[in-house]
Protein backbone atom coordinates (compact mmCIF):
# COMPACT_ATOMS: atom_id res chain seq x y z
CA UNK A 1 0.00 0.00 0.00
CA UNK A 2 2.61 2.44 0.98
CA UNK A 3 4.36 1.85 -2.68
CA UNK A 4 0.92 2.25 -4.33
CA UNK A 5 0.64 5.57 -1.87
CA UNK A 6 3.58 6.73 -2.94
CA UNK A 7 3.51 5.97 -6.98
CA UNK A 8 -0.17 8.14 -6.42
CA UNK A 9 1.80 11.03 -4.66
CA UNK A 10 4.47 11.16 -7.73
CA UNK A 11 1.71 10.99 -10.45
CA UNK A 12 -0.06 13.65 -8.94
CA UNK A 13 3.01 15.85 -8.32
CA UNK A 14 4.18 14.57 -12.17
CA UNK A 15 1.15 16.14 -13.50
CA UNK A 16 0.80 19.20 -11.73
CA UNK A 17 4.09 20.01 -12.18
CA UNK A 18 3.61 18.96 -16.19
CA UNK A 19 0.56 21.07 -16.23
CA UNK A 20 2.12 23.97 -14.44
CA UNK A 21 5.17 23.98 -17.24
CA UNK A 22 2.66 23.78 -20.13
CA UNK A 23 0.06 26.41 -18.69
CA UNK A 24 3.79 28.33 -18.62
CA UNK A 25 5.09 27.57 -21.81
CA UNK A 26 1.38 28.30 -23.43
CA UNK A 27 1.32 31.60 -22.82
CA UNK A 28 3.13 33.03 -24.91
CA UNK A 29 5.08 35.64 -26.02
CA UNK A 30 4.39 39.59 -24.72
CA UNK A 31 5.74 42.19 -27.46
CA UNK A 32 8.66 44.29 -26.01
CA UNK A 33 8.50 46.64 -28.99
CA UNK A 34 5.70 48.74 -30.84
CA UNK A 35 4.06 48.11 -33.96
CA UNK A 36 5.57 51.00 -35.11
CA UNK A 37 9.10 50.06 -34.19
CA UNK A 38 8.44 47.07 -36.19
CA UNK A 39 7.40 48.80 -39.20
CA UNK A 40 8.92 50.82 -42.22
CA UNK A 41 11.67 51.04 -43.91
CA UNK A 42 14.37 50.11 -41.44
CA UNK A 43 11.79 47.93 -38.96
CA UNK A 44 13.54 46.91 -35.46
CA UNK A 45 14.60 43.21 -35.56
CA UNK A 46 15.00 41.50 -32.64
CA UNK A 47 16.87 38.70 -31.77
CA UNK A 48 14.80 35.77 -32.54
CA UNK A 49 13.64 33.46 -29.85
CA UNK A 50 11.89 30.36 -31.05
CA UNK A 51 8.34 29.10 -29.77
CA UNK A 52 7.42 25.58 -28.64
CA UNK A 53 4.06 26.75 -28.33
CA UNK A 54 2.40 29.76 -30.49
CA UNK A 55 1.34 32.79 -28.87
CA UNK A 56 -2.50 32.83 -29.18
CA UNK A 57 -4.43 36.19 -28.66
CA UNK A 58 -7.80 35.41 -30.89
CA UNK A 59 -9.67 38.89 -31.61
CA UNK A 60 -13.36 37.22 -31.27
CA UNK A 61 -15.55 38.83 -33.90
CA UNK A 62 -18.68 40.01 -32.26
CA UNK A 63 -20.30 42.01 -35.42
CA UNK A 64 -21.20 45.69 -35.75
CA UNK A 65 -24.34 47.21 -34.35
CA UNK A 66 -27.20 49.45 -36.33
CA UNK A 67 -24.99 52.71 -37.07
CA UNK A 68 -21.64 51.46 -36.09
CA UNK A 69 -19.09 52.18 -38.75
CA UNK A 70 -15.06 52.22 -38.10
CA UNK A 71 -13.29 55.12 -37.62
CA UNK A 72 -11.73 57.01 -40.02
CA UNK A 73 -9.15 59.18 -41.17
CA UNK A 74 -9.29 63.43 -40.79
CA UNK A 75 -11.18 64.20 -43.97
CA UNK A 76 -12.97 61.31 -44.66
CA UNK A 77 -16.17 59.57 -43.95
CA UNK A 78 -17.58 56.19 -44.03
CA UNK A 79 -20.87 54.06 -45.54
CA UNK A 80 -21.91 50.62 -46.07
CA UNK A 81 -21.86 49.86 -49.58
CA UNK A 82 -22.64 46.66 -48.93
CA UNK A 83 -23.65 44.34 -46.18
CA UNK A 84 -24.97 40.53 -45.71
CA UNK A 85 -22.78 38.93 -47.61
CA UNK A 86 -21.43 35.28 -46.82
CA UNK A 87 -17.81 36.11 -45.94
CA UNK A 88 -16.73 38.18 -48.53
CA UNK A 89 -13.10 38.22 -49.36
CA UNK A 90 -11.53 39.43 -53.01
CA UNK A 91 -12.56 42.44 -54.64
CA UNK A 92 -12.71 43.64 -58.41
CA UNK A 93 -13.77 46.80 -60.31
CA UNK A 94 -14.87 46.11 -64.01
CA UNK A 95 -14.33 49.18 -66.27
CA UNK A 96 -18.04 49.70 -66.17
CA UNK A 97 -18.13 50.44 -62.93
CA UNK A 98 -19.52 47.39 -61.42
CA UNK A 99 -18.00 45.37 -58.44
CA UNK A 100 -17.17 41.48 -58.27
CA UNK A 101 -16.52 40.24 -54.46
CA UNK A 102 -15.79 36.80 -53.66
CA UNK A 103 -17.66 34.92 -51.19
CA UNK A 104 -15.60 32.30 -49.91
CA UNK A 105 -13.72 30.25 -47.15
CA UNK A 106 -10.61 27.37 -47.08
CA UNK A 107 -11.66 24.23 -48.87
CA UNK A 108 -13.40 21.49 -47.41
CA UNK A 109 -10.61 19.13 -47.41
CA UNK A 110 -6.96 20.58 -48.07
CA UNK A 111 -4.62 18.22 -49.85
CA UNK A 112 -1.60 19.09 -48.66
CA UNK A 113 0.15 15.58 -48.60
CA UNK A 114 0.77 16.05 -45.51
CA UNK A 115 -0.37 13.11 -42.84
CA UNK A 116 0.62 11.25 -39.32
CA UNK A 117 -0.07 12.64 -35.87
CA UNK A 118 1.82 16.32 -36.01
CA UNK A 119 -0.63 17.00 -39.09
CA UNK A 120 -3.74 15.46 -37.16
CA UNK A 121 -3.10 18.07 -34.50
CA UNK A 122 -1.98 21.13 -36.64
CA UNK A 123 -5.31 20.21 -38.08
CA UNK A 124 -7.09 20.12 -34.92
CA UNK A 125 -5.29 24.20 -34.04
CA UNK A 126 -6.21 25.27 -37.07
CA UNK A 127 -9.88 24.04 -37.12
CA UNK A 128 -9.96 25.66 -33.79
CA UNK A 129 -8.17 29.19 -34.93
CA UNK A 130 -10.62 29.29 -37.79
CA UNK A 131 -13.42 28.99 -35.51
CA UNK A 132 -12.38 31.51 -32.89
CA UNK A 133 -11.93 33.67 -35.98
CA UNK A 134 -15.09 33.59 -37.40
CA UNK A 135 -13.68 31.77 -40.62
CA UNK A 136 -14.90 28.30 -40.03
CA UNK A 137 -17.79 26.82 -41.93
CA UNK A 138 -18.39 26.04 -45.34
CA UNK A 139 -17.89 28.25 -48.35
CA UNK A 140 -20.58 30.07 -50.26
CA UNK A 141 -18.46 29.46 -53.53
CA UNK A 142 -20.22 32.38 -55.32
CA UNK A 143 -19.14 35.55 -57.21
CA UNK A 144 -21.68 38.51 -56.74
CA UNK A 145 -22.03 41.25 -58.85
CA UNK A 146 -22.37 44.69 -56.65
CA UNK A 147 -23.90 47.50 -58.32
CA UNK A 148 -24.64 50.63 -57.58
CA UNK A 149 -26.64 52.21 -60.24
CA UNK A 150 -28.10 55.39 -58.77
CA UNK A 151 -24.63 56.46 -57.39
CA UNK A 152 -25.99 56.77 -53.78
CA UNK A 153 -23.00 55.59 -52.84
CA UNK A 154 -24.97 52.19 -52.13
CA UNK A 155 -25.18 49.15 -53.83
CA UNK A 156 -28.72 48.29 -54.53
CA UNK A 157 -27.99 45.13 -56.69
CA UNK A 158 -26.13 41.98 -55.15
CA UNK A 159 -26.64 39.33 -58.23
CA UNK A 160 -24.99 35.86 -57.91
CA UNK A 161 -23.22 36.14 -61.31
CA UNK A 162 -21.18 32.46 -60.71
CA UNK A 163 -21.53 29.53 -58.94
CA UNK A 164 -20.19 26.30 -60.97
CA UNK A 165 -16.64 25.36 -61.02
CA UNK A 166 -15.86 27.33 -57.95
CA UNK A 167 -14.04 25.98 -55.76
CA UNK A 168 -12.77 28.51 -52.28
CA UNK A 169 -12.10 30.92 -55.01
CA UNK A 170 -10.35 33.97 -54.39
CA UNK A 171 -8.45 36.11 -57.03
CA UNK A 172 -10.02 37.88 -60.23
CA UNK A 173 -9.40 39.68 -63.39
CA UNK A 174 -10.90 40.55 -66.38
CA UNK A 175 -10.37 41.57 -70.28
CA UNK A 176 -11.63 41.13 -73.31
CA UNK A 177 -15.00 38.99 -72.54
CA UNK A 178 -12.81 36.77 -70.04
CA UNK A 179 -13.45 36.67 -66.49
CA UNK A 180 -10.62 35.10 -64.62
CA UNK A 181 -10.70 33.35 -61.13
CA UNK A 182 -8.04 31.64 -59.18
CA UNK A 183 -9.76 28.29 -57.16
CA UNK A 184 -7.82 27.33 -54.73
CA UNK A 185 -6.24 24.50 -57.43
CA UNK A 186 -6.65 26.33 -60.54
CA UNK A 187 -6.97 28.88 -62.80
CA UNK A 188 -10.06 29.30 -64.66
CA UNK A 189 -11.43 31.21 -67.70
CA UNK A 190 -14.99 32.23 -67.90
CA UNK A 191 -17.15 34.44 -70.74
CA UNK A 192 -18.54 36.93 -69.21
CA UNK A 193 -19.71 41.07 -70.93
CA UNK A 194 -19.63 43.64 -68.87
CA UNK A 195 -22.95 44.62 -67.35
CA UNK A 196 -24.29 40.74 -67.95
CA UNK A 197 -26.01 39.10 -64.67
CA UNK A 198 -24.15 35.94 -65.05
CA UNK A 199 -21.63 34.43 -66.43
CA UNK A 200 -21.99 32.30 -69.81
CA UNK A 201 -21.16 28.49 -70.49
CA UNK A 202 -18.78 26.21 -68.79
CA UNK A 203 -15.60 27.65 -67.14
CA UNK A 204 -12.17 26.63 -69.13
CA UNK A 205 -9.11 25.68 -66.60
CA UNK A 206 -5.95 27.32 -67.60
CA UNK A 207 -3.37 26.19 -65.14
CA UNK A 208 -3.35 23.69 -61.92
CA UNK A 209 -2.18 25.17 -58.77
CA UNK A 210 -0.61 23.84 -55.57
CA UNK A 211 -4.41 22.66 -53.98
CA UNK A 212 -5.51 23.94 -50.13
CA UNK A 213 -2.80 23.75 -48.02
CA UNK A 214 -2.42 26.39 -45.14
CA UNK A 215 -2.64 29.09 -46.94
CA UNK A 216 -5.27 28.67 -49.62
CA UNK A 217 -6.24 31.73 -51.26
CA UNK A 218 -4.68 32.15 -54.31
CA UNK A 219 -5.08 35.98 -55.17
CA UNK A 220 -4.27 37.44 -59.03
CA UNK A 221 -3.54 40.42 -60.90
CA UNK A 222 -3.44 40.47 -64.53
CA UNK A 223 -0.72 42.36 -66.02
CA UNK A 224 -1.91 45.90 -67.62
CA UNK A 225 -0.81 44.93 -71.25
CA UNK A 226 -3.59 41.96 -70.59
CA UNK A 227 -1.47 39.05 -71.77
CA UNK A 228 -0.31 37.88 -68.39
CA UNK A 229 -1.79 36.45 -65.38
CA UNK A 230 0.15 36.54 -61.83
CA UNK A 231 -0.98 34.53 -59.30
CA UNK A 232 -0.02 34.43 -55.48
CA UNK A 233 0.54 30.35 -54.14
CA UNK A 234 1.22 30.97 -49.92
CA UNK A 235 2.91 27.60 -48.51
CA UNK A 236 1.12 24.86 -46.28
CA UNK A 237 3.51 25.71 -43.26
CA UNK A 238 5.01 28.00 -41.40
CA UNK A 239 8.87 27.23 -41.93
CA UNK A 240 8.60 24.00 -44.14
CA UNK A 241 8.41 21.41 -41.21
CA UNK A 242 6.24 19.53 -43.49
CA UNK A 243 9.18 19.06 -45.70
CA UNK A 244 9.82 21.06 -48.93
CA UNK A 245 8.46 18.40 -51.23
CA UNK A 246 4.73 19.20 -50.28
CA UNK A 247 6.22 22.92 -50.77
CA UNK A 248 6.45 22.50 -54.69
CA UNK A 249 5.11 25.05 -56.68
CA UNK A 250 3.97 27.08 -53.10
CA UNK A 251 5.28 29.99 -51.67
CA UNK A 252 5.74 32.05 -55.03
CA UNK A 253 4.50 33.98 -57.51
CA UNK A 254 3.31 31.97 -60.80
CA UNK A 255 2.72 33.97 -64.12
CA UNK A 256 0.67 32.46 -66.57
CA UNK A 257 0.73 34.00 -70.41
CA UNK A 258 -2.27 34.30 -72.17
CA UNK A 259 -1.22 33.74 -75.50
CA UNK A 260 0.75 31.06 -75.63
CA UNK A 261 -0.70 29.27 -72.34
CA UNK A 262 2.92 28.67 -70.74
CA UNK A 263 3.25 29.04 -66.88
CA UNK A 264 6.50 29.62 -65.54
CA UNK A 265 7.49 30.40 -61.62
CA UNK A 266 8.35 34.28 -61.46
CA UNK A 267 9.19 35.00 -57.81
CA UNK A 268 9.80 32.37 -54.65
CA UNK A 269 10.90 32.52 -51.68
CA UNK A 270 7.80 33.87 -50.39
CA UNK A 271 6.00 32.42 -47.42
CA UNK A 272 2.06 33.63 -48.21
CA UNK A 273 1.91 36.56 -50.40
CA UNK A 274 -1.31 37.91 -51.04
CA UNK A 275 -2.26 41.48 -52.51
CA UNK A 276 -0.97 41.91 -56.04
CA UNK A 277 -0.73 45.63 -58.01
CA UNK A 278 1.84 47.27 -60.14
CA UNK A 279 3.41 49.98 -59.18
CA UNK A 280 2.44 53.16 -61.04
CA UNK A 281 5.56 55.17 -61.25
CA UNK A 282 7.94 52.17 -62.88
CA UNK A 283 4.90 49.41 -63.92
CA UNK A 284 7.17 46.73 -61.74
CA UNK A 285 4.37 44.28 -59.59
CA UNK A 286 4.41 44.37 -55.72
CA UNK A 287 3.11 42.53 -53.30
CA UNK A 288 2.29 42.01 -49.57
CA UNK A 289 3.57 39.37 -47.70
CA UNK A 290 2.58 37.51 -44.59
CA UNK A 291 6.12 36.35 -42.92
CA UNK A 292 7.08 33.63 -40.43
CA UNK A 293 5.08 32.85 -36.79
CA UNK A 294 6.28 31.49 -33.96
CA UNK A 295 9.46 33.39 -33.10
CA UNK A 296 7.80 35.60 -30.61
CA UNK A 297 5.27 38.31 -30.69
CA UNK A 298 7.91 41.52 -32.15
CA UNK A 299 8.98 38.85 -34.97
CA UNK A 300 8.63 38.70 -38.20
CA UNK A 301 7.09 41.97 -39.68
CA UNK A 302 4.77 41.11 -43.03
CA UNK A 303 5.74 43.30 -45.30
CA UNK A 304 5.35 44.90 -49.09
CA UNK A 305 7.47 44.66 -51.23
CA UNK A 306 8.32 45.19 -55.11
CA UNK A 307 8.61 41.27 -57.14
CA UNK A 308 11.06 41.89 -59.93
CA UNK A 309 11.51 38.50 -62.28
CA UNK A 310 13.68 35.90 -60.72
CA UNK A 311 13.16 37.36 -56.97
CA UNK A 312 13.99 35.28 -54.47
CA UNK A 313 13.08 36.32 -50.56
CA UNK A 314 14.45 33.49 -48.63
CA UNK A 315 11.34 31.37 -47.24
CA UNK A 316 11.74 29.39 -45.44
CA UNK A 317 15.76 29.27 -44.70
CA UNK A 318 16.00 33.24 -45.05
CA UNK A 319 14.15 36.79 -43.95
CA UNK A 320 14.91 40.35 -44.35
CA UNK A 321 18.06 39.52 -46.66
CA UNK A 322 20.47 38.18 -43.91
CA UNK A 323 18.74 36.45 -40.95
CA UNK A 324 18.73 32.83 -41.05
CA UNK A 325 16.11 30.77 -39.37
CA UNK A 326 17.72 28.04 -37.50
CA UNK A 327 14.29 26.31 -37.06
CA UNK A 328 14.27 24.85 -40.20
CA UNK A 329 15.63 21.43 -41.09
CA UNK A 330 15.98 21.04 -45.26
CA UNK A 331 18.79 21.46 -46.44
CA UNK A 332 19.19 25.18 -48.20
CA UNK A 333 20.10 25.36 -51.31
CA UNK A 334 23.93 26.32 -52.13
CA UNK A 335 24.14 29.91 -52.60
CA UNK A 336 20.74 30.84 -51.56
CA UNK A 337 22.31 33.83 -49.55
CA UNK A 338 23.99 35.33 -52.40
CA UNK A 339 21.05 36.39 -54.11
CA UNK A 340 18.03 36.88 -51.25
CA UNK A 341 16.09 40.42 -51.41
CA UNK A 342 15.52 42.52 -48.42
CA UNK A 343 11.82 43.61 -48.54
CA UNK A 344 11.32 47.18 -48.70
CA UNK A 345 8.65 47.75 -46.48
CA UNK A 346 7.89 45.89 -43.28
CA UNK A 347 4.17 46.54 -42.25
CA UNK A 348 4.55 45.29 -38.54
CA UNK A 349 4.65 41.86 -36.69
CA UNK A 350 1.67 39.49 -37.51
CA UNK A 351 -0.19 41.93 -39.21
CA UNK A 352 -1.83 39.75 -41.92
CA UNK A 353 -1.49 42.10 -44.86
CA UNK A 354 -3.89 41.19 -47.26
CA UNK A 355 -5.61 43.47 -49.89
CA UNK A 356 -3.27 46.41 -51.65
CA UNK A 357 -4.10 49.00 -54.24
CA UNK A 358 -1.90 51.81 -55.79
CA UNK A 359 -3.31 55.23 -55.94
CA UNK A 360 -5.08 55.00 -58.87
CA UNK A 361 -5.78 58.18 -61.27
CA UNK A 362 -9.48 59.35 -59.80
CA UNK A 363 -9.21 58.50 -56.11
CA UNK A 364 -11.15 60.83 -54.03
CA UNK A 365 -8.65 60.08 -50.25
CA UNK A 366 -7.56 63.63 -50.35
CA UNK A 367 -3.89 65.13 -51.20
CA UNK A 368 -2.58 63.86 -48.60
CA UNK A 369 -2.90 59.94 -49.24
CA UNK A 370 -2.25 61.45 -52.98
CA UNK A 371 0.75 59.06 -53.76
CA UNK A 372 1.15 56.14 -52.34
CA UNK A 373 -0.48 52.24 -51.23
CA UNK A 374 -3.64 51.20 -49.52
CA UNK A 375 -3.39 48.12 -47.29
CA UNK A 376 -5.75 46.50 -45.41
CA UNK A 377 -4.12 44.29 -42.41
CA UNK A 378 -6.24 41.59 -41.27
CA UNK A 379 -5.05 41.35 -37.64
CA UNK A 380 -2.93 39.21 -35.79
CA UNK A 381 -4.09 35.77 -34.18
CA UNK A 382 -0.26 35.52 -32.42
CA UNK A 383 0.83 38.60 -30.67
CA UNK A 384 -0.04 40.28 -27.50
CA UNK A 385 -1.38 42.94 -27.31
CA UNK A 386 -2.94 41.98 -31.01
CA UNK A 387 -1.67 44.00 -34.16
CA UNK A 388 -3.59 44.91 -37.58
CA UNK A 389 -7.37 45.14 -37.80
CA UNK A 390 -7.27 48.28 -40.05
CA UNK A 391 -6.76 49.72 -43.44
CA UNK A 392 -3.60 51.73 -43.86
CA UNK A 393 -1.88 54.21 -46.25
CA UNK A 394 2.07 53.84 -46.97
CA UNK A 395 3.45 57.03 -48.50
CA UNK A 396 5.78 56.88 -51.52
CA UNK A 397 8.17 59.73 -52.50
CA UNK A 398 8.80 60.74 -56.27
CA UNK A 399 10.70 57.91 -57.32
CA UNK A 400 8.64 55.15 -56.10
CA UNK A 401 9.69 54.30 -52.99
CA UNK A 402 8.02 53.62 -49.60
CA UNK A 403 8.57 56.18 -47.11
CA UNK A 404 7.74 56.81 -43.46
CA UNK A 405 5.28 55.02 -41.12
CA UNK A 406 1.48 53.58 -42.09
CA UNK A 407 -0.97 55.86 -41.75
CA UNK A 408 -4.43 54.63 -40.42
CA UNK A 409 -6.75 55.03 -43.01
CA UNK A 410 -10.21 52.98 -41.41
CA UNK A 411 -9.41 51.87 -37.57
CA UNK A 412 -11.39 50.45 -34.44
CA UNK A 413 -12.15 46.79 -35.92
CA UNK A 414 -10.52 46.14 -32.81
CA UNK A 415 -12.56 46.81 -29.69
CA UNK A 416 -10.95 47.47 -25.94
CA UNK A 417 -11.89 44.13 -24.48
CA UNK A 418 -10.17 42.14 -27.54
CA UNK A 419 -12.97 41.27 -29.58
CA UNK A 420 -13.07 42.67 -32.78
CA UNK A 421 -16.30 43.95 -35.04
CA UNK A 422 -15.23 42.72 -38.34
CA UNK A 423 -11.67 42.32 -39.98
CA UNK A 424 -10.45 43.95 -43.34
CA UNK A 425 -9.68 41.99 -45.87
CA UNK A 426 -9.26 43.55 -49.16
CA UNK A 427 -9.05 47.15 -50.92
CA UNK A 428 -10.47 47.98 -54.18
CA UNK A 429 -11.12 51.36 -55.95
CA UNK A 430 -14.60 52.21 -56.89
CA UNK A 431 -15.36 54.09 -60.29
CA UNK A 432 -16.01 57.11 -58.41
CA UNK A 433 -13.02 57.34 -56.77
CA UNK A 434 -14.17 55.79 -53.22
CA UNK A 435 -12.27 53.04 -51.67
CA UNK A 436 -13.98 50.06 -51.16
CA UNK A 437 -12.78 47.60 -48.24
CA UNK A 438 -14.19 44.01 -47.69
CA UNK A 439 -15.25 42.85 -44.46
CA UNK A 440 -15.23 39.01 -43.86
CA UNK A 441 -16.15 38.38 -40.96
CA UNK A 442 -18.73 41.49 -40.80
CA UNK A 443 -20.42 40.70 -44.43
CA UNK A 444 -19.60 44.18 -45.49
CA UNK A 445 -18.36 46.34 -47.84
CA UNK A 446 -17.23 49.49 -46.73
CA UNK A 447 -16.67 52.65 -48.72
CA UNK A 448 -14.46 55.63 -48.02
CA UNK A 449 -13.66 59.16 -49.55
CA UNK A 450 -12.95 62.15 -48.35
CA UNK A 451 -17.02 63.99 -49.68
CA UNK A 452 -15.85 67.52 -50.61
CA UNK A 453 -12.59 66.56 -53.08
CA UNK A 454 -12.32 66.92 -56.40
CA UNK A 455 -10.90 63.11 -58.51
CA UNK A 456 -7.04 63.18 -57.91
CA UNK A 457 -4.51 63.03 -60.59
CA UNK A 458 -2.87 59.98 -60.86
CA UNK A 459 0.91 59.12 -60.95
CA UNK A 460 3.32 60.19 -63.92
CA UNK A 461 5.00 56.88 -65.28
CA UNK A 462 8.91 57.85 -64.40
CA UNK A 463 10.64 57.64 -67.66
CA UNK A 464 14.32 57.82 -68.66
CA UNK A 465 17.08 56.53 -71.03
CA UNK A 466 18.48 53.55 -69.88
CA UNK A 467 22.26 52.70 -69.33
CA UNK A 468 24.09 51.91 -72.78
CA UNK A 469 25.83 48.82 -72.70
CA UNK A 470 29.81 48.95 -72.88
CA UNK A 471 31.26 48.20 -76.08
CA UNK A 472 34.79 47.82 -74.76
CA UNK A 473 36.52 47.35 -71.37
CA UNK A 474 37.59 50.27 -69.57
CA UNK A 475 39.33 50.32 -66.29
CA UNK A 476 36.57 52.63 -64.14
CA UNK A 477 39.16 54.23 -62.42
CA UNK A 478 41.36 55.34 -65.71
CA UNK A 479 37.63 56.91 -66.82
CA UNK A 480 36.99 58.58 -63.25
CA UNK A 481 40.45 60.37 -63.51
CA UNK A 482 39.92 61.28 -67.02
CA UNK A 483 36.36 62.80 -66.02
CA UNK A 484 37.94 64.73 -63.37
CA UNK A 485 40.90 66.22 -64.97
CA UNK A 486 38.53 67.22 -67.90
CA UNK A 487 36.31 68.95 -64.84
CA UNK A 488 39.18 70.54 -63.45
CA UNK A 489 40.33 71.91 -66.46
CA UNK A 490 36.86 73.65 -67.40
CA UNK A 491 37.18 75.43 -64.23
Amino acid sequence: MAILRKLAIFIVVFVVVAGAGLFFLSRGDTADLTVAEVSGTEPTLQEPEAESFPTVQIAKPVGWEDGQAPGTADGLSVNRFAEGLDHPRVLYALPNGDVLVTLTRSPASGDDADSGIMATIRGWVASYLFSEAGAAGESANQIVLLRDADGDGAAELQQVIASGGLDSPSGMSWADGTLYVANHDAVLAFQYELGSDAVSGEPRKLMDLPPGGGHWMRNMEIHPDGDRLYIAVGSVSNIGESGMAVEEGRAMIWEYNLENGSARQFAAGLRNPNGLDFSPWSGELWTTVNERDMLGSDLVPDYLTNVPIGAQYGWPWIYYRDNFDRRVEAAMPRFLDSYVRNPEYALGPHVAALGLVFTAEGHRLGDDMGSGAFIARHGSWNRKPASGYDVVYVAFDELGNPQGQPVPVLTDFLNEDGTTKGRPTWVEWAGDGSLLVSDDTAGIIWRTLAPNSEPGAGIERLSGEPLRPQGELIDPRASFEEDYLRREAGQ
